[in-house]
């Protein structure tokens, strides 16, 4: 894999993360700013993420097959990490610590650090796949996501409706449709959805660090728990997905592909949906923060694993 791709990616989080870590402790970004940012990205910036990424995906009967076993795929490794990461965290005495660390340890960053490097490792066929991915990924996200959150909370309902209509299922339909039906729109809304979706990135990260921000230098690199969810995301889940892949017979690409956008740090939805919420957001830009450091260091090395296990 390209392993200055993924170095800056990251170092371009960390920019982004640092600055917003200044615009904490400088209160220009204080709680009000960041819950109403966050409900920005939430509801305008990811809905236009996805439909941006597959209005951008290049069309053909093979890609949309492709494309339809990615999503469903997609679905059922979400399920797979939502069981472990359910049992890694039972033993948690904190709810609230709880519920954002079986979160973190789920839903990675597909997006802004996953696609350079599924580019670098198949090209435009891994950024098309990864496409199709992001899509079940806020399928779960605003379905059992929401429901990880809802845990004991009286404001938080997960009903028909909600399941059916959310910020990840009308956007994923609208775009699938138009990609399906080939369509040829207009340039303004191919540009006007490219916009909106690259606030995505910068201002998630902004809030990260905000959120960061209101924590001790000693809160935020002595939690052990931290640590204990950076090993779950980062190293065990993406190996037990390789593992069970090869065991069930996937060719190369499925493996190293699953590994890949399973290796990813926690999302930054992570910290955005916590702040909204008000379920410890400090703990969750923390779990953000370092599972994006640490990735620096565990992705190269789980995908050397996944490539070696693919060619056994």
């Amino acid at each position: 894999m390209n392993f200055d791709a993924l170095l800056s990616t990251i170092t371009t989080l960390f920019i982004l993360l640092i600055a917003g870590f200044i615009a904490g402790k400088l209160n220009i970004i204080d709680e009000i700013a960041s819950k109403k940012l966050s409900k920005l990205i939430i509801s305008i910036g990811q809905p236009f993420l996805i439909i941006s990424s597959l209005l951008g995906a290049e069309y053909s009967k093979e890609n949309l097959i492709l494309g339809g076993k990615t999503f469903i795929v997609g679905i059922v490794v979400h399920g797979i990490m939502a069981l472990i990461a359910y049992f890694c965290c039972i033993g948690f005495k904190n709810l609230d610590e709880r519920k954002i660390s079986e979160f973190s340890m789920v839903f990675g960053n597909v997006g802004f650090l996953g696609f350079p490097i599924l580019n670098s490792l198949f090209g435009a066929k891994g950024l098309f796949m990864g496409t199709f991915f992001m899509v079940s990924f806020q399928i779960v996200l605003w379905t059992w996501g929401i429901a990880i959150l809802a845990r004991k909370r009286t404001d938080i309902k997960l009903t028909v409706k909600k399941i059916l209509f959310n910020y990840a299922t009308v956007p994923a339909m609208i775009g699938i449709i138009v990609y399906s039906l080939n369509l040829d729109l207009p340039d303004f809304v191919y540009s006007s959805s490219s916009y909106l979706s690259s606030l995505c990135t910068p201002i998630s990260m902004l809030i990260t660090g905000a959120l960061l921000s209101r924590r001790t230098m000693k809160q935020i690199f002595l939690t052990p728990k931290i640590y204990y969810v950076s090993l779950i995301k980062l190293i065990v889940i993406p190996l037990a997905i390789c593992g069970l892949t090869k065991l069930i017979g996937m060719g190369y690409e499925w493996i190293v592909f699953l590994t890949a956008v399973c290796a990813m740090p926690s999302a930054s939805t992570v910290s955005m949906l916590s702040d909204i919420y008000d379920i410890s957001p400090e703990y969750a830009a923390q779990s953000v923060g370092t599972t994006s450091l640490i990735s620096i260091l565990s992705m190269p090395c789980v995908l050397w694993v996944a490539q070696h296990i693919a060619n056994l």
